[in-house]
């Protein structure tokens, strides 16, 4: 069947290699036909572009041709000839025409029509073969290799840090267990509790929630490291924001400070956006033009105010905006949502959470330019953050992107040991579990900092994804694990 002979379809439109004799594989997009010949549009996702494949009915037989039906994979070896046509450059006159796999299409439920994004969650295993999914993939692998690209070219080392382990590094406990015990029937100590003795790690376990701890034990050995894997928060929430399981990009750099970390994190997402203006041109034109399509049926004051690829230059090509928390909560008191109660979540004093309204109200409607917060109050932060000398706040920072709200959360680590000790027991961090970690400022401690970008947020920016559930393959939230 010589299948190492196909030539993808991105190759061919680079190369319009008019007179050549090729062999083209992808999917049925769509099937037009007159009496003299049919028109067949094929994809094999390379590129978003389908390929026009022209099949006369006096070469190809008649019951071949019936089968080159919507979804159904095909094989086609012929030349490659100038287009007739209006749109593309070339086409291929098909000499033969093999049909690797039929669909049936009175259940095949791709037609060629517009399916809502609801439907096609529900049909996840297919929708990849649509434009819309076709291309949001095809940016994230974009950002994914340019994610490894950026960190490699720095120096950087990647680690791969555990997805089993015993620790919580965000203290939250919305974690999911790991176990080999019966769970219907669990081995009990003497005061009833279950015997985690008796599983396979012989104390309990859960999925991880961030590489970050296990990441600072490699940075203070090799100095710069990241992590890029999987994590999981078993957070029973059903937001567009929100999901069980997603990626997290995690750096670790010694010898950094805060602002050091800053500047690290402003570089890179620039970079990831400047690599996906690059090299995703036809698939961001493309996912534009459905934003627009989308926002139609929008009220005009909802809408964006910039198109998709205007507010990716816009992003990548303006410095942040840097204030403290303490100043952004000024602001937040002092704004018309706040002062008139629209804020679902009112701000009337220094050490509120911020939530997403007010972060995207910093960001789009006071800023209008993406906005690192630093500096917040250490009583909503975590154990790990270094505590500044007015000891009420942390060394923490937030960066907030519009439409997003924080898509990247860091902070300079609390690298003395007394004062990480002291606050490990305020909140009541067993320090004897967390001995490891505690090695690492007992022997050799530097400065050092670190951050997380969650990478599903940052494909919904760079892809203006309404919904994060469509931007990862086989999104997992609560009450779905299907696929």
């Amino acid at each position: 069947m010589a299948f190492n002979k196909r030539v993808k379809i991105k190759t061919i439109l680079d190369q319009h290699p008019i007179g050549s004799e090729i062999t083209l594989m992808g999917w049925v997009r769509t099937k037009r036909s007159n009496k003299n010949v049919s028109f067949i549009a094929l994809n094999d996702g390379s590129i978003i572009t389908n390929y026009q494949v022209v099949a006369d009915p006096n070469v190809i037989a008649e019951d071949v041709l019936k089968k080159c039906t919507t979804g159904a994979c095909l094989k086609v070896t012929g030349t490659v000839v100038e287009s007739q046509g209006a749109g593309q450059a070339s086409e291929l006159n098909a000499k033969s025409i093999e049909v690797l796999g039929e669909a049936d299409p009175e259940k095949y439920p791709l037609q060629p029509k517009k399916h809502s994004l609801e439907f096609l969650r529900e049909i996840a295993h297919l929708r990849m073969r649509t434009n819309t999914f076709g291309a949001v993939f095809r940016v994230r692998h974009a950002l994914a290799f340019a994610v490894n690209k950026y960190f490699n070219d720095k120096g950087f080392f990647y680690i791969h840090t555990p997805i089993i382990t015993a620790s919580d590094a965000e203290g939250a406990g919305e974690t999911f267990k790991v176990t080999t015990l019966d769970i219907a029937n669990p081995p009990r100590s003497e005061d009833g509790s279950v015997d985690f003795k008796q599983d396979f790690f012989e104390r309990e376990a859960n999925l991880t929630v961030s590489g970050q701890l296990e990441g600072e034990l490699a940075a203070l050995a090799l100095s710069e490291i990241y992590t890029f894997g999987p994590t999981f928060r078993a957070e029973n929430s059903n937001t567009t924001r929100h999901l069980a399981e997603f990626w997290m990009i995690e750096p670790e750099m010694a010898f950094y400070d805060a602002e050091d970390n800053a500047d690290l994190a402003e570089d890179f997402l620039k970079y990831l956006i400047n690599y996906a203006l690059t090299n995703c041109q036809e698939d961001l034109k493309f996912l534009e033009n459905r934003l627009l399509d989308e926002e139609k049926s929008k009220p005009v004051d909802q809408r964006s105010e910039m198109r998709l690829i205007e507010k990716l230059k816009f992003v990548a090509e303006n410095d942040f905006v840097r204030i403290t928390y303490t100043e952004a909560i000024e602001i937040l008191k002092r704004s018309k949502p706040n002062q008139k109660k629209k804020f679902q979540f009112l701000i009337e004093e220094w050490g509120a959470d911020l939530q997403s309204e007010h972060e995207r109200y910093l960001v789009e409607k006071h800023f209008k330019k993406p906005v690192i917060l630093t500096d917040y109050p250490k009583e909503i932060k975590s154990f790990y953050m270094r505590q500044n000398e007015d000891g009420k706040t942390v060394a923490a920072m937030d960066i907030l992107f519009p439409g997003i709200g924080e898509i990247i959360g860091g902070s300079q680590r609390e690298e003395r040991m007394e004062l990480l000790v002291s606050r490990m027991e305020e909140l009541n961090i067993p320090t004897d579990e967390m001995w490891w970690f505690l090695d690492t400022r007992r022997f050799g401690s530097t400065p050092h900092s670190g951050f997380g970008l969650g990478f599903e947020r940052m494909v919904q920016f760079v892809t203006g994804m309404g919904n994060i559930r469509d931007v990862i393959a086989f999104p997992r939230t609560p009450g779905n694990a299907e696929f």
